[in-house]
Formats: structure tokens, C-alpha cells, sequence
């Protein structure tokens, strides 16, 4: 079974900068996952606050995944994120408002910062996590050329992130180019049935190529 037809089995979701698990893209995801693909694993987990950290973490927590049957959704810097780990892994990707200079745009936040879901939880954005992310970039840079399977969402109305940048970074796959929208992008539920249509999740029941059937 190639890759662009095998089914995911293993999901990953990479929030954004101040973001959390409990975002309501995550959430409603997750949800999703949970209620119509239950055999598929999903994982997103809590980043730490430097990309070195954040995507050894990523990079230990998947060590096991199989990567033809694999995916990544990321958004914001998630989304910056999930683009370096399909590189890097060979796996699809989806890409919602991702940013595309993240070493430039988070310099201006360097210092104690708290999570958008928990006010009342803080960190320290250090001056070494923008180089952390220039390499990372320059990663991407450099592998750019493999172009795995990938999806984007991009807001022309994204009132944070430029959306010529972020056309620009999603270049090589299918790019949704929404009129309007945010950041957040709001209407998400408009746009989620085109997402799990690219990310081609495990039905339950669905056999894998070489595989029994799975149990009821």
C-alpha cells in the first residue's frame, strides 16, 4: 500500500505559541478522533516553550510511529512545527494558519508569557529559543525539496500571520485559501471535513494491507 493511500493510524496535533491542548481546534480534532476512528492513536501533547525541547519531545514520543501511516496537524507554530516533523518524517501533514517566520515574529515576545486556555499558567520565552527556531528553519529549508503530502488552511483575513507567507511556506500541496477568517480560524467547523478528508484516518473495521480484519 503506498503512502498517499494508506490509512492513517497514528495522529499527531502540535498546538501553537501560548496554546495547549485544550484549544478548541485540538478539541474539536480530538473529539473527532475519539468518536469516529477510536482505533486510530492520537497524541497531542503539551510543547514546551523551546522548539529544541518541543520537538525532541515529538521526535521521542513517535520514535515508535509507523511513518507511512502517519500524519501531523499543527497550527500557528504548531503549524511551523508540523511542517519540520513531515520533513523529518516522511509523513503527511496539515497546516492550519502556520507560521512562517516564527524566529522573526516571537522575538517581540521574549519574556514571561502566559497560555491563551490558563491565564494564570506562565513561562519564560528565553532569547536562545529564536535561534533554537532559526535552526529549525533552516531545516526546513534544506529539505524542503521532499515534499511530502501536505494540506493547508490559510486565512487571507488572519489578523496575526501574513497570508502571503504562509501561502508562500505552504508551497508544494494542496492549500485551501480561505476569503476572510482569523487566526483561529473560527469557522473551523466549516473546514474540518475537508481536513480529515486529507488525513485519511483508520475506519474502524478497515483492514490494513497484510493485516487481518480488525475485531467489531
Amino acid at each position: 500500500m503506498s503512502p498517499s493511500t494508506a490509512p492513517t493510524t497514528h495522529l499527531l496535533y502540535l498546538h501553537g505559541f501560548r496554546s495547549s491542548p485544550l484549544s478548541m481546534k485540538a478539541t474539536k480534532v480530538g473529539n473527532r478522533v475519539q468518536n469516529e476512528h477510536p482505533e486510530v492513536v492520537w497524541w497531542c501533547p503539551q510543547l514546551p516553550p523551546s522548539p529544541k525541547d518541543a520537538m525532541a519531545l515529538v521526535m521521542d514520543g513517535t520514535s515508535s510511529w509507523p511513518r507511512q501511516r502517519t500524519a501531523v496537524v499543527g497550527s500557528s507554530l504548531g503549524g511551523f512545527y508540523a511542517r519540520w516533523f513531515a520533513l523529518q518524517a516522511g509523513c503527511r501533514a496539515a497546516l492550519l494558519n502556520p507560521a512562517a517566520f516564527p524566529a522573526r515574529d516571537l522575538a517581540r515576545y521574549i519574556g514571561e508569557q502566559t497560555t491563551w486556555q490558563n491565564p494564570e499558567e506562565r513561562f519564560f520565552f528565553q532569547p536562545g529559543y529564536i535561534d533554537e527556531l532559526v535552526s529549525l528553519e533552516a531545516d526546513i529549508h534544506r529539505l524542503a525539496s521532499l515534499q511530502p503530502q501536505q494540506f493547508a488552511l490559510v486565512a487571507k483575513g488572519d489578523e496575526v500571520l501574513d497570508w502571503r507567507e504562509m501561502q508562500a511556506f505552504c508551497a508544494g500541496g494542496a492549500i485551501h485559501l480561505l476569503e476572510g477568517g482569523d487566526h483561529a480560524v473560527s469557522d473551523f467547523d466549516d473546514h474540518i471535513d475537508a481536513l480529515f478528508g486529507f488525513l485519511n484516518l483508520l475506519r474502524p473495521g478497515q483492514a490494513l494491507a497484510g493485516t487481518p480484519p480488525l475485531a467489531d
